[in-house]
C-alpha cells in the first residue's frame, strides 16, 4: 500500500522579476518531500521578461 502525503504541491516564483520590480511569474508543481528535503529551484520561462529565469520554491 502506498504511503499518503509523500507528494506536496509547491509554488515556484521568479527571482529575477522580483528584483526588477516587474510582475513575477509563478508556476505550480509537485515534489516528493521525503526524497527532496531542500527548497526546489528550476529554470522556467518568464513571459514578462521574455526569457528563461530561475524560479525558487516559495511554499
Amino acid at each position: 500500500m502506498a504511503k499518503k502525503g509523500a507528494r506536496v504541491i509547491i509554488t515556484l516564483e521568479c527571482t529575477e522579476a522580483k528584483k526588477e520590480g516587474k510582475p513575477a511569474s509563478r508556476y505550480t508543481t509537485t515534489k516528493n518531500k521525503q526524497n527532496v528535503t531542500e527548497r526546489l529551484e528550476m529554470k522556467k520561462y518568464n513571459p514578462f521578461l521574455k526569457r528563461h529565469t530561475v524560479h525558487k520554491e516559495i511554499r
